[in-house]
């Protein structure tokens, strides 16, 4: 379907151009949100005879909305949430997540505004775009954090999945160092003499329990024949 476009619309153009959109875009979305008209001999003539209010309009639109955009551009939405040790969310954060954080600091903005792609999944800091108008895209932060403390510490640049991960490795090797230490000085195939020792132990307690088991139905014999 051939569309005259009353806003510039990403990937298609901007106000005034023709251009050619599949019929269920434009029937679903353009056309019932007033941000094209189909392209006809008389819509054509209805927005030439209107082009110049039509502009007027969008360039103050666009002017409030840049305003807007100084104040809103680089804010950061705090998101305490829980997760694993590797960082992955039990849950996730959405656009509402985000509109509310923003509104709670005093700018007002709807969720149609807020573009994500997809829900934020993982602890760490993350770019969120707000549409303030079609010409006017800014970019907030959405902190997703475990704690304060984890919060404060994304806000001054510290990769904190980074840190975990190297925390969990640091470990694993010091305790493979452990190991390797222990094991220092054996022969191939050779047992450690704490396993050795713990195995000698168990075969004594398991001979004493044996020797136990035998006694008692002796006990038990002389009792009954006296």
């Amino acid at each position: 379907m051939d569309i005259i476009l009353l806003e510039r619309i990403e990937k298609l153009g901007t106000i005034g151009d023709v251009v050619t959109v599949k019929d269920g875009y434009a029937r679903n979305f353009l056309l019932p949100q007033n941000k094209a008209l189909r392209a006809n001999e008389a819509n054509k003539k209805v927005f030439e005879a209107n082009r110049e209010r039509l502009e007027k309009e969008n360039a103050e639109k666009r002017g409030e909305a840049e305003k807007l955009g100084e104040k809103v551009a680089g804010a950061e939405v705090v998101l305490l949430r829980a997760s694993s040790n590797a960082g992955q969310l039990y849950g996730s954060v959405n656009v509402r997540d985000m509109v509310a954080g923003l509104t709670a600091q005093g700018h007002e903005i709807d969720k149609k505004q807020v573009i994500m792609g997809a829900p934020i999944k993982t602890i760490g800091m993350h770019d969120v775009t707000v549409a303030l108008h079609p010409e006017v895209h800014v970019i907030v932060k959405a902190n997703v954090a475990r704690s304060e403390d984890e919060a404060e510490l994304q806000s001054q640049g510290v990769d904190v999945l980074a840190q975990i991960f190297e925390e969990e490795q640091k470990e694993i090797e010091e305790a493979a160092a452990d190991t390797r230490i222990d094991n220092a000085g054996l022969e191939p195939g050779e047992i450690p003499a704490d396993m050795l020792e713990d195995a000698a132990v168990e075969n004594i307690e398991a001979a004493a329990d044996a020797e136990t088991e035998e006694a008692a139905p002796a006990e038990e014999t002389k009792e009954d024949e006296a």
